[in-house]
Parts: structure tokens; C-alpha cells; sequence
């Protein structure tokens, strides 16, 4: 039992899957080969175009170009068949998807059809059915023939077994002939099976590289995905910042406010406390609405719960009247944005206006928010000292531009020293 164990396993592993492989070979046989006669037809009307020559002039006109046209008509239209039947056969016998290329233009009027014609991913295809078939279908015999070879040298005893005895003398019968006939097909099946196996990754290769996209569509559906995957961590995050300022809101700063009203009313109703307890209780009064504030600064640096229920106008406008300075404020939005790019160009605001304050030494700034088209168009501008660059550390600028980038907006700032200070950001919106 452990030997035949042992022979199943030494022998039989290398010939694992070559099933699969030889019947992928011997289907692929017919569809390399369906090209060749609309090819034929063709070269033979090529030939026969001298002859038609004789005919009359209008006559020959007409009838040339439609002689030579219909084979290639019928090879277009006979490509994509072949392309659906190639992919069935990978995906059948061997369990590979050939990736599919990607289609220029949708819809079935005459546009979409020219563009179909005229698209680089048809003519690979034709190149792989009319060019590389043939090609293929002659290393499909080879290999097949070899196979044939092996199986049958490789069973001569059974062909001798089979025949009656009279047949051995004048036959090889069980002579050295047939051992080395018999060794020589077993060396066959192993070199079928290496050809074979060499035969399958050639025509996949060359399969993903016709039928399937080019390189160029390859990068571009990459960078698709890339986008939609970076566009789908980016609203995850913000839907994270939303739910913790909900929390908080809703949770740490109510329990904030109702310990800030409690000792409120202590230090109001207990007028027999001594002093010692009275300054404690003032104290931490104080403390608890100082964390209210804090906390209050924190929710708005989250997210603002008044920039999800009524949008960048409000919220700017509450950012602009907490500021020292006065703000004019102007947006001018037909629909809102996405929550991503809303959240993005209130925190641009916020943060320029910030360092409005803190380094500009501005008297006044503006803010204007429009929608031109899919774009958002964000500027924030001020009169101060100007002399704001962008690759200096401490003013934040570069993170602005780095939040801006993580929606493949655009950000610049013209800040020449004496003023005045322009950030203009553009934000794509989502249609």
C-alpha cells in the first residue's frame, strides 16, 4: 500500500493538472485556426483583382473595394466571437479571467461604433485572432503530435498484448525494439507535458496581452481604483470626526455643563460654607467652564455640528464672529458639496483665518466661497504685513496644502512682503 502510495505521488505529480492544460491546447486548436480562411479569402481575392480589372471601369469600381472589404468586414466581426470564446476557454479549463479592456464610449449609435473600430483594443484583438492564432494552432498540432507520439510508443505493449500471437514474429512482438520504443515514449509523455505546460503560459501571455487591456489602461484603471479607495478612507475618516463630536457634544459636555450648573448653584444656595470651602467650590467652578470652553474649541476643531445641519455659510459666519477682527464673509452655493469637501474647505477657512489673527496683523479679512462649474472656489485674503511662505514651518500653510491635496484640490498663496495675502483654494466637487 505505502509503495503504490509512493509511485502515485513521484509519478503522478508532475503530470498533475496536465489534463487541464492539454485539453486548454486542444480547444484553443479550432478558435486559432477560424481566422485562417476569412485571411485565405482575402489573399485570394487579392489575387483575383488583376482579373477584375477587365471589367468595366464603374463596374470594377464597385466591385474591388467590395471583394477586398468583406473578408475584412467579416474578420471584425467575427473578432469579438472569438475573443468571448478564448475567455470561455481559459476560464473553463484552466480558471483564469482574462482581464477585459476597458470600453471607449457607451451606447450603440454610430459614434460608439467608430470609436469601437477605431480603439486600439479591437485591432490587438485581430492581431492575436489573424496574426498569433495561426502561429498558435501550428505549436497546438506540434504539441499535440507529441503527445500522440508518447501515448502510443509509451503503450506498445498493450498494442502487442492485443494482437493474436501470429502477429509477434512478423510484428516487433516482446523484443528489445519494443523496450526502447516503450522507454522512449515514456521520455515523450514528460516532454509533452514540459511543452505543454511552456505552450499554456505562452498563449496566456500573449492572450493577456491582446485581448486583455494595454499597459496604459492598466495604470489608468489603477489609478482609479486608487482614487475611489483614498475617497472612501477620507469619508470614513470624516464620519469618524462626526461621530466623536457627536459624542462628545452629546455626552462629556453636557456632563460638563450640568457639573458647572451644580457647583453654580452650590456656591449660590450655601451661604454657612466656610471660606476655605467657598474658594474650592469657586474654583472649581471656574475650572469646569474653562473645560466647557476647551471642550467647545475641541468639538469645533472635529467637526462642527452646525456645519453638518446647516451648512459652510453658518459655519463660516460663526467662525468670522468669534474672531478679533471683522470678517466679511460671502458664499454663494446653489447645492452643497460632498460632506468630504465641505469639511475640508471650512477647515481651510478656519485655519487661515487663524493665522490671519496670529501672524498677519490684518485689520480686516475676506472671506468668499462660490461654485464654479464642479469646482469649489475657496479665497481668503487680509490686509496685513503679508510675507506668508509656504514652505516656512509654524504658519501651517503646508498642512492646508496637504489637506487640500488629499482631495486633489489645489492650493496657493500669493503673500508679497507689506500684503496683502491671498489664498485661493479649488476644490473638485462631486457631480
Amino acid at each position: 500500500m505505502q509503495l503504490t502510495t509512493w509511485l502515485r505521488l513521484v509519478l503522478g505529480r508532475p503530470f498533475r493538472g496536465a489534463g487541464h492544460r492539454t485539453a486548454l491546447v486542444a480547444a484553443g486548436l479550432p478558435l486559432h485556426l477560424a481566422a485562417v480562411p476569412l485571411w485565405l479569402w482575402l489573399a485570394g481575392a487579392m489575387a483575383g483583382v488583376p482579373a477584375l480589372t477587365a471589367l468595366p471601369v464603374l463596374l470594377a469600381l464597385l466591385v474591388i473595394p467590395l471583394v477586398i472589404a468583406l473578408p475584412v468586414l467579416l474578420t471584425l466581426v467575427v473578432t469579438p466571437l472569438l475573443t468571448v470564446g478564448q475567455r470561455r476557454r481559459y476560464r473553463a479549463l484552466v480558471g483564469k479571467d482574462l482581464p477585459r479592456p476597458a470600453v471607449r464610449g457607451p451606447g450603440r449609435n454610430w459614434t460608439s461604433a467608430v470609436r469601437r473600430l477605431t480603439g486600439r483594443a479591437l485591432w490587438r484583438q485581430v492581431c492575436y485572432h489573424a496574426v498569433a492564432g495561426p502561429l498558435f494552432a501550428l505549436l497546438d498540432l506540434a504539441v499535440l503530435a507529441v503527445w500522440a507520439a508518447a501515448l502510443v510508443a509509451a503503450s506498445l505493449y498493450v498494442w502487442i498484448w492485443a494482437l493474436p500471437p501470429q502477429g509477434w514474429v512478423t510484428d516487433l512482438g516482446y523484443t528489445t525494439q519494443a523496450v526502447y520504443i516503450t522507454a522512449g515514449g515514456l521520455a515523450l509523455l514528460f516532454l509533452g507535458l514540459r511543452l505543454t505546460g511552456a505552450l499554456v503560459r505562452l498563449e496566456t501571455r500573449a492572450a493577456e496581452i491582446l485581448l486583455g487591456p494595454s499597459r496604459t489602461e492598466k495604470l489608468a484603471r489603477r489609478v482609479a481604483d486608487l482614487a475611489e479607495s483614498r475617497t472612501g478612507v477620507l469619508d470614513a475618516a470624516d464620519a469618524e470626526r462626526r461621530r466623536i463630536e457627536r459624542d462628545l457634544h452629546d455626552g462629556a459636555q453636557q456632563r460638563l455643563v450640568s457639573l458647572a450648573v451644580n457647583l453654580g448653584l452650590a456656591r449660590s444656595t450655601l451661604g454657612d460654607l466656610p471660606e476655605d470651602a467657598r474658594k474650592v467650590i469657586d474654583e472649581a467652578h471656574r475650572e469646569a467652564k474653562e473645560a466647557i470652553a476647551e471642550l467647545n474649541d475641541l468639538v469645533r476643531g472635529l467637526h462642527p455640528a452646525v456645519l453638518e445641519d446647516r451648512g459652510l455659510d453658518a459655519a463660516l459666519s460663526g467662525v468670522a464672529a468669534r474672531l478679533p477682527i471683522p470678517v466679511r464673509v460671502a458664499v454663494d452655493l446653489p447645492r452643497r458639496p460632498s460632506p468630504t469637501v465641505e469639511a475640508v474647505a471650512y477647515f481651510v477657512v478656519s485655519e487661515a483665518l487663524t493665522n490671519v489673527v496670529k501672524h498677519a496683523q490684518a485689520a480686516r479679512a475676506d472671506v468668499t466661497v462660490e461654485r464654479i462649474g464642479e469646482t469649489l472656489l475657496v479665497v481668503v485674503a487680509d490686509d496685513g504685513a503679508g510675507g506668508a511662505d509656504l514652505a516656512a514651518g509654524g504658519t501651517g500653510l503646508a498642512g492646508l496644502a496637504k489637506r487640500v491635496a488629499s482631495v486633489d484640490g489645489t492650493f496657493s498663496c500669493r503673500s508679497p512682503a507689506g500684503g496683502p495675502t491671498v489664498v485661493t483654494v479649488e476644490l473638485p466637487c462631486a457631480p
